[in-house]
């Protein structure tokens, strides 16, 4: 099955979902997942917000409409979307390092570290912070240090290359030795 039949089939058994019970917040929430794989992140955000407006306390439809903002570069939003996560569920490594990388992506580095540095506080073994951590070392032109960090990322099972080898993020450090060993030896 290819990805967008599987992505068409999730968006089918979730609507079928939402038909039979139509407060089903977390077919909603779901069925915006497969429309985020889609690229279609508008009809994802639309599901997110009717998930919020069924049970306005589910933690994850804010963390994933955040990212739906953040893949729209709507990053404000995304940021308020993490920070309602983090209020609701203080414990959610996944908001704190996805607000991190917006924080990244927005030049805020400081503010970049602190959440991820508190990602990785929640879950020593997150791939995504681990990375992102690797990513905002990379920002600030640290080549050995964010390699530290990537090879970390990848020993725990962080396998996406194609981000890592087209990721403007380390366009800093791409050059630098290590991150060519990085890459050379996936």
């Amino acid at each position: 099955m290819r990805k967008d039949d599987k992505h068409d089939l999730a968006v089918y058994r979730y609507s079928e979902a939402i038909r039979a019970n139509p407060r089903d917040y977390r077919a909603y929430n779901n069925r915006g997942n497969a429309f985020g794989r889609k690229g279609k992140y508008d009809l994802a955000i639309d599901d997110y917000n009717r998930a919020i407006e069924i049970n306005p306390a589910f933690a994850l439809s804010y963390i994933n409409r955040g990212n739906a903002f953040q893949e729209k570069g709507l990053r404000e939003r995304a940021v308020n979307d993490y920070d309602r996560a983090i209020e609701l569920n203080p414990a959610s490594d996944m908001a704190y390092n996805n607000r991190g990388f917006t924080f990244l992506l927005m030049g805020r580095l400081d503010e970049a570290e602190q959440d991820i540095r508190k990602a990785l506080a929640l879950s020593p073994s997150n791939i995504y912070a681990l990375n992102s951590m690797a990513e905002l070392c990379a920002a600030r032109n640290d080549a050995e240090e964010s390699c530290r960090w990537l090879r970390k990322a990848v020993a725990k099972g962080y396998n996406n290359w194609q981000y890592i080898k087209t990721s403007k993020t380390y366009d800093a450090i791409r050059n630098a030795e290590c991150f060519k060993g990085i890459i050379a030896g996936k």
